[in-house]
């Protein structure tokens, strides 16, 4: 066999392994540091795994936040979807088109440079969310672009572990609080998965856990309401462990009247934050502010 038919039967690599991943690094002098929660995935089977339980198919726009050096980026490309990637290091935007040509010849890759929490517009409305989100805005993120892109349907995002649990779980559950309630405005979370720290680089000091989400067909109420609602769901959890006439007197005016909005709505008065779903909250949201 000739050394050109031995290099045709060698498979072509399409995402990035260990050393690519620090070559690429070095090359632009990134040091991955804590503060930007910058944790690169060096392991093919985790991003392919990540693609499946997203289900990622050919004709999707994926939105990627955070693409990094691209591991997870290539993972999506390899399947055929089209990818919309908001970077906001100059660095790894400038460099992400070039990687992706070189493994990925033709791939649909569109950068945005910049923040994730102000942009406004993306182009071909995504339908897809799919991000290894910075550990330290990763809420917030979520929260965002689930607020200003409705073409988001579904999507899955690798979080810290405990902070995916919050986003999951269910009234009565004592990590339940203002994230999982604000997430279930969106639509249904749930845990998707336990991600080992030693698919990272470098490894983090915590756990990684993947959440899945798919979006309501149709949104609960008008923005005006869930503001409304969420200025509850931030009083009753700021102070968890008052009853609700107690920590919605901070909106509604006093004990006596956040009581009274609370009976018109049907919820026990003495009831914690804690118990509420966000369809209760949403319900003395309408009695306070009606439309």
């Amino acid at each position: 066999m000739t050394d050109d038919a031995v290099d045709a039967a060698k498979p072509v690599k399409t995402l990035l392994g260990p050393a690519e991943i620090r070559d690429l690094a070095e090359m632009l002098g990134v040091n991955p540091t804590k503060k930007l929660g910058q944790n690169f995935v060096i392991d093919g089977n985790t991003v392919r795994r990540i693609v499946k339980v997203a289900r990622v198919a050919p004709d999707d726009t994926v939105v990627e936040v955070g693409p990094g050096l691209g591991s997870l980026t290539l993972g999506m490309l390899e399947v055929g979807a089209s990818v919309v990637a908001v970077e906001i290091d100059d660095r790894l935007a400038e460099q992400l088109p070039l990687t992706v040509e070189l493994m990925q010849p033709g791939a649909r890759l569109t950068v945005i440079r910049a923040d994730a929490l102000k942009i406004t517009e993306l182009p071909g409305d995504p339908t897809r969310l799919v991000a290894n989100l910075p550990y330290n805005v990763s809420v917030p993120v979520l929260l965002y672009l689930l607020e200003h892109f409705a073409s988001i349907r579904a999507g899955v995002v690798m979080v810290q572990a405990e902070v995916g649990e919050r986003l999951a779980a269910p009234p009565g559950n004592k990590i339940y609080g203002s994230p999982s309630v604000k997430a279930a405005w969106y639509g249904d979370f749930r845990t998707a998965g336990k991600v080992s720290r030693q698919v990272f680089w470098p490894v983090p000091n915590v756990d990684s856990i993947l959440i899945a989400f798919d979006r309501r067909p149709r949104p609960l109420e008008s923005d005006e309401l869930r503001l409304k609602t969420f200025a509850l769901i931030d009083a009753a959890f700021q102070q968890r462990r008052k009853m609700l006439r107690q920590s919605l007197s901070v909106v509604l005016g006093d004990s006596a009247a956040a009581s009274t909005v609370m009976g018109a709505a049907g919820i026990d008065p003495t009831t914690r934050g804690e118990q509420l779903t966000v369809h209760d909250f949403l319900a003395i949201a309408r009695v306070w502010a009606p439309a």
